[in-house]
């Protein structure tokens, strides 16, 4: 297992999941969510951005030509669908939506996302509706497009529903 792509709903364990990969197997970790959204003014009432598709793209390709071995997590489609030619392995966490709630509200305070604890704290009512709408969606980060991501991999490919489960 050298070159892995981890996707599933918010909260499904994905970054859990890649650093344990990361540490098992020595990869190097790139999680979407640091790259996939403009930088964000927590003073500004206007809601977080993506970032430019084409810019999210040169990051990963940046991080994929430095690195021979590594595990790439997120719940952005889109942007996994630019690395799955070069993926050997494919993890689908399809977890609960009621587990994943849970999740998010037991998680660890995230840094590399959020300024504080405090926060973090503050978005995580939006963020347990986000779960909940998981499989209603219909765009890049819901259970429809995640399963057409799934199902048109040809390689090494699981799908989890807990994260009990190991490869």
């Amino acid at each position: 297992m050298n070159k892995v792509i981890i996707f599933g709903n918010s909260g499904s364990g994905k970054s859990t999941y890649a650093k344990h990969l990361k540490q098992t197997f020595k990869l190097e970790h790139l999680d979407l969510d640091t790259i996939a959204w403009q930088p964000y003014d927590e003073t500004s009432t206007l809601p977080p951005q993506r970032m430019a598709i084409a810019k999210s793209e040169s990051i990963i390709h940046k991080f994929i030509s430095e690195n021979n071995r590594w595990v790439i997590e997120g719940c952005y489609a889109d942007l996994l669908q630019l690395v799955s030619p070069l993926a050997t392995n494919m993890i689908f966490m399809n977890l609960p939506i009621s587990k994943c709630i849970n999740n998010a509200i037991n998680r660890p305070f995230e840094p590399h996302k959020y300024k504080s604890k405090e926060a973090q704290d503050a978005n995580l009512a939006m963020l347990v509706e986000w779960i909940r709408n998981y499989e209603n969606r219909d765009d890049t980060f819901s259970l429809s497009a995640h399963k057409a991501l799934f199902e048109a991999f040809g390689g090494n490919k699981v799908v989890l529903t807990t994260n009990q489960e190991l490869i």
